[in-house]
């Protein structure tokens, strides 16, 4: 199926970084600039709309400071039958675990038929699980935040099958931070977050695999980007590598600024969800 080009976004009234749950957060408790992310947020809004992607909202909840990373929450989509479905995310961390309930209430109104994962195993929603652009077919990581064995109830749940990729670093800690899918054809990866096993899954699956350089896809997230309508790519700012691949393959490239979000471990792809 092809991905939508309705997202749902949530403003960062209560953005923080408070604790450290990845790596990435080492060093920035306490140390973000409300005012920047503020800015940061709306423009990716705007540069999302500039990509011919049309943005809803979701109301921030007190207390839930990492709700703006709105990808995590629940997986959504179309079952086998068409469908729409939003299946609700097992989070790793109690503070995210506040925000399930919020998302659930949105995609219920949107409506989606609303499910508990049938499974005890850890889940962490389209932060993990991605739809491949054209295709009845989830790819799913796990290893650090999503079980491996959630992906037979989420396989069940839609109806679809899903290939499983193991995660190797925890700086990689969900499958959005590693993997891209810009059109059927297209990935985007880091190939070092991949065992041999998953690197020729996906090469595989995948006839046009664009390889991000280590430093882009570590400290820039150049994986972590978000396609819309198979024609445009919005990326965070500097990853002029990265930039110049897509561009070779005819992609529109949308740059935008996302540092204060990388403090916390996410950028683009992190602070949507697509809604179907």
């Amino acid at each position: 199926m092809p991905l939508p080009t309705r997202l749902l976004m949530c403003p960062p009234a209560h953005f923080d970084v408070i604790d450290v749950k990845n790596p990435h957060m080492q060093g920035n408790v306490g140390q973000v600039d409300r005012a920047a992310a503020a800015k940061q947020w709306s423009d990716l809004k705007s540069a999302f709309e500039r990509a011919g992607a049309t943005v809803d909202l979701i109301d921030p909840v007190p207390n839930c400071e990492d709700m703006v990373f709105c990808a995590n929450q629940t997986l959504v989509g179309l079952d086998a039958a068409g469908r729409k479905l939003c299946l609700l995310s097992r989070m790793k961390h109690p503070s995210r675990q506040r925000e399930v309930p919020a998302f659930a209430k949105w995609f219920a109104a949107a409506g989606y038929r609303v499910a508990d994962l049938a499974s005890t195993a850890g889940f962490e929603g389209s932060g993990d699980a991605l739809w491949h652009p054209g295709r009845a077919l989830i790819w799913g990581g796990h290893g650090h935040r999503t079980d491996p064995t959630a992906y037979e109830a989420v396989s069940a749940a839609f109806d679809i099958p899903v290939i499983r990729l193991k995660l190797l670093s925890d700086r990689f800690y969900h499958l959005d931070t590693c993997l891209c899918a810009l059109d059927e054809r297209t990935a985007l990866i880091n190939p070092l977050s991949f065992e041999s096993r998953g690197l020729a899954l996906i090469r595989a699956i995948f006839p046009q695999v664009i390889e991000c350089p280590p430093r882009e896809a570590d400290q820039g997230m150049a994986c972590n980007a978000t396609a819309i309508g198979g024609k445009h790519v919005v990326i965070q700012k500097g990853n002029a590598q990265t930039v110049a691949a897509l561009r070779a393959y005819n992609f529109t490239v949308h740059e935008v600024e996302t540092t204060e979000y990388l403090k916390s471990g996410g950028s683009v792809f992190c602070m949507k969800m697509y809604v179907f």
